[in-house]
């Protein structure tokens, strides 16, 4: 078991396992929500002074110790033809240190689980993407002792049958992002080119509005035939301008200066984490309310909760009534990557405290010991 801190702190320091994503390093060059939220996770964790060990593509930076599973993130590997390969791979060399920890943290969706089924040490999994896939159903009644994180209470709807233990809201570093003034004069979206996400919507509302908008996005392979079809030729308005993927560095001058962040998903979106970018740069979001908006937005606090294109519209003209201030402290207040944190040890020292359960006798959770 883990070691415990001097002096009058004698919570146990926790040896934690942190297994991610191969698709992009940690933290991403460019886009990749899931392996940036492992990466703020990872570094709270060493900075409370645990021993985490990240099981991570070898091009990662991190202050934990690092196993790499492949030497760089497998998006921009350009000889990757089957990325699988590498994240079983990822479980093979975490068997060979398995007994090393406390508990394992997968982050890895649900490729671990004839594996973890059969350990004796805590694990629990946060699952990051949507969960109304219909394969799914078989899956997690296939799994039903696997202990879930779900990162808004509405990403878990589709699956009842889940055995989610909490719901943890990402959350990013204090200091990643700055307050912002927002004089520049555009609105933003930022993100993937893809139906789900929006676009089009967003650069109606632009048009509609006569307000500059600025497309900060990439184009995955699997969009790129809707983005030739339908949002390339839209590209050539002088009021729009697609400025292309960006890292955390240009991403804090690009929302901090913004209007606002427009977010017109039309899918369930579990969580949302350009919202809360957005709001530690004080920014205002003008979001449809589908999926985990209603949680992670303040309705008329830190920015507007919309159910069509006409009611974003009219909200633009409603922007000059919200304070930049007050949104940097909504995010203060709910979701810092302490915060997220904290949360996540709460868990880990529930799992490591509990006894394991024989899931032969038809126990739900560890939590349930």
């Amino acid at each position: 078991m883990g070691k415990y801190r001097s002096g009058t702190d004698k919570k146990k320091i926790l040896r934690i396992a942190q297994i991610a994503p191969l698709y992009e390093s940690l933290p991403p060059k460019l886009y990749g929500g899931t392996e940036r939220i492992v990466h703020y996770l990872t570094e709270e964790l060493v900075r409370e002074g645990h021993d985490v060990t990240l099981f991570a593509s070898g091009d990662s930076i991190t202050h934990a110790r690092l196993i790499a599973c492949v030497n760089e993130g497998l998006r921009l590997k350009q000889d990757c033809i089957d990325p699988l390969a590498y994240h079983i791979i990822q479980m093979q060399k975490l068997s060979a240190y398995v007994n090393e920890f406390d508990v394992l943290h997968f982050h890895t969706d649900y490729l671990h689980f004839p594996y973890s089924n059969t350990l004796k040490i805590p694990s629990v999994t946060t699952l990051h993407g949507r969960l109304d896939i219909p394969e799914l159903q078989d899956i997690y009644n296939t799994f039903p002792y696997q202990n879930l994180i779900s990162i808004s209470e509405n990403q878990r709807l589709p699956l009842p049958q889940g055995n989610f233990v909490k719901t943890v809201y990402h959350g990013l570093p204090g200091n990643l992002h700055h307050l912002g003034e927002g004089t520049g004069e555009y609105l933003a979206f930022l993100g993937r080119i893809s139906p789900e996400k929006g676009v089009e919507r967003a650069i109606k509302i632009a048009l509609e509005t006569n307000t500059k908008l600025k497309i900060a996005a990439k184009i995955d392979k699997a969009d790129f035939a809707y983005y030739e079809e339908k949002v390339k030729f839209m590209l050539d308005h002088p009021l729009i301008e697609y400025v292309g993927e960006i890292n955390d560095q240009q991403k804090t001058e690009f929302l901090a200066q913004a209007k606002a962040l427009l977010f017109p998903i039309d899918w369930p979106e579990p969580f949302g984490l350009v919202m809360i970018e957005a709001m530690a740069c004080g920014t205002p979001v003008i979001a449809f309310n589908r999926g985990s908006v209603p949680e992670v937005m303040e309705n008329n606090v830190t920015g507007f909760i919309v159910n069509s294109v006409e009611e974003a519209i009219h909200a633009v003209s409603g922007l000059k009534y919200l304070s930049r201030i007050e949104i940097r402290r909504a995010f203060e207040r709910r979701f810092t990557a302490t915060r997220m944190a904290e949360d996540y040890i709460d868990v880990y020292r529930i799992l490591v405290n509990s006894k394991f359960p024989d899931v032969h006798r038809g126990r739900t959770s560890i939590l349930d010991v």
